[in-house]
């Protein structure tokens, strides 16, 4: 059984200035996401709304479109990058909940365990218990359980992705078993296994197509590695520098409209967070491992030249 949602790299927040208007701000909001592919809209509680797309012009779009086609007055949050969650390693773990108020009780046992999916799988779950040790109705809350936790994360509270869950054993109780108990216990057991998976953060990079005279390149090159980014490769043609590179998105938020973020950009793939760049260990962990570059203005077949380090 597979489970996986979109995930787009960035969102925003925003509500309706004066609360009265809600019920049309939400209906806006229905028309929009109807119309709008490679958006998501979610609505919470307190009558805010959360919009996440794969580019800054499409959140601001909707933002525009709010304003002068449906007149409503909105407050509006920065854009911000989505982060996420995922395991290095795999690990195995029980989850237990037993409890006895008087009468019946309650009781719900598992374990399972937990490895890295392939980048951009999602979630996987997998029943592999032999015999009778957990009735199969209890099989679909325990998956449930471990859903739940899923969302809520391990170590910031940021969903977790690409991970395989295989329920290997457990136990029951003739009375005091129920679907509650085993939701329970296979949300505690993948706590557990999680924190002992080596769990890392992952943030949202972009592809950058940098184009700039070749007397700029240098300054280029230093402002990149100075906002955690990486050069992928570069070539210098007709006296113009041609970079592709792989930045952080929430460096180039940061950035507003100045900077590297004045460059066509696409969304690369989620990497693991590094203080010093994105990361380099092969792609674990990475949703989307193979960035596909904005198209560079070309002005000639000079061949590639290596570049110097800065």
């Amino acid at each position: 059984m597979r489970g996986s949602s979109t995930i787009h790299p960035m969102y925003l927040t925003l509500s309706a200035v004066d609360v009265a208007d809600d019920e049309r701000l939400r209906a806006a909001l229905a028309q929009i996401g109807g119309e709008t592919l490679g958006v998501t809209i979610k609505a919470d509680p307190e009558s805010a709304y959360t919009i996440s797309a794969d580019g800054q012009l499409c959140l601001e779009s909707i933002c525009d479109r709010l304003r002068s086609e449906y007149h409503c007055a909105i407050n509006v949050s920065p854009i911000k990058a989505v982060l996420l969650e995922t395991i290095r390693i795999q690990t195995e773990a029980e989850g237990k909940y037993i409890r006895q108020t008087g009468g019946r009780g309650n009781y719900g046992h598992c374990k399972l365990r937990i490895e890295p999916n392939e980048p951009g799988k999602g979630y996987e779950f997998v029943n592999d218990l032999k015999g009778d040790v957990v009735p199969i109705e209890y099989v679909k809350p325990i998956d449930q359980g471990v859903q739940g936790a899923l969302e809520l994360g391990i170590l910031a509270g940021f969903p977790i992705v690409d991970v395989k869950v295989t329920l290997c054993d457990g136990s029951h109780h003739e009375v005091d078993s129920n679907a509650m108990a085993f939701k329970f216990a296979g949300s505690i057991a993948f706590k557990e296994a999680a924190r002992k998976a080596r769990p890392v953060l992952l943030e949202p990079v972009m592809a950058i197509e940098i184009d700039v005279p070749e007397e700029r390149g240098a300054a280029i090159r230093r402002e990149v590695h100075g906002h955690r980014g990486r050069i992928e490769r570069q070539r210098i043609v007709d006296g113009f520098s041609e970079i592709a590179a792989i930045v952080p998105l929430s460096e180039l938020l940061d950035l507003a409209s100045t900077g590297l973020a004045q460059f066509p950009m696409e969304f690369a793939g989620y990497e693991a967070v590094s203080d010093h760049g994105p990361s380099t260990d092969n792609g674990i962990g990475v949703t989307a491992n193979k960035p596909n570059y904005p198209g560079p203005r070309r002005r000639s077949n000079t061949a590639p030249i290596e570049h110097e380090d800065d």
